[in-house]
Parts: C-alpha cells; structure tokens; sequence
C-alpha cells in the first residue's frame, strides 16, 4: 500500500490536481488499484450543481489517468520519465459521483510496449461502475 507521501514522491501532480489519496494494490506491468475519497471540500462542488454536487467526469477521467501514470511509472527502469495522457477511448459514464462517496480506481494493463501503454480504466463507487474507458500513455 502506498500513502499519499509516498504518491507525492512518485506523481508529480499536487494540490488541487492530485486526484488519488491512496494505492491499495499494484503489481506493476499488470495493474493498480487507487482511491479518491471524494469530499464536499473539494473545489470543483463549488461551482459543479452546488445545490446538488456532483463530480465532473472528466475530473473521474482524470484521477484514472493518474491511477494509469502510477502505474506506468513503476512499470518502467527511467526514474527521470513522465507519463503523458495521449489519449481516451470507449469513456462512458454510468453514475453520478456524489460528496462522501469513495472512488475505487483500477487500471489493468491491455498492451504495454517500450514507453508506450494503453489500460483499461474503471471506476467504482462500492460495488457500482460508475466511469470507465481505455486510456493510452507515452512515457517521455
């Protein structure tokens, strides 16, 4: 398990954009599970439907493709590379993501060749998937 200090030395996102408080599991090369403890304090519900808070997809989008770049960075020997989000397919968004939920993030790796991947990425909140899509990274 990897605390959020241990994801502040690895991710090089920080505060407001750092979208992942915890990795409970990774097997690198494989997969990687990720939670995002999703609270009203949070920014974005000041302006997302106020009166009725709801995450933004692509924020959901987001902490998945942070959940992908820890992965591809303990999937590669280069301690110097970043991990670029090239790109997204088959996103759906099934359910709406609400203050108190807690997000599971889950990225499995589909292909992964040199510097280059492309994961499956799902979210959920309890037993429900809430997002989903394929994300492609280029480590640079």
């Amino acid at each position: 398990m990897y605390s959020i200090e241990d994801i502040l030395e690895i991710l090089p996102h920080r505060y407001p954009f750092l979208l992942v408080d915890r990795v409970v599991e990774i097997v690198p090369d494989k997969k990687v599970t990720a939670i995002k403890n999703v609270t009203y304090n949070e920014n974005f519900f000041q302006g997302h439907y106020p009166q009725k808070p709801v995450m933004p997809g692509v924020l959901i989008i987001e902490a998945l493709a942070q959940t992908g770049g820890f992965l591809m960075l303990n999937s590669v020997d280069d301690t110097d590379a970043l991990p670029y989000f090239a790109g997204i397919d088959k996103a759906k968004f099934r359910k709406p993501v609400q203050p108190g939920d807690q997000l599971k993030l889950i990225c499995s790796v589909i292909k992964l060749k040199g510097r280059v991947a492309k994961v499956k990425a799902e979210a959920y909140v309890e037993d429900d998937l809430v997002a989903e899509g394929r994300l492609l990274f280029a480590m640079k």
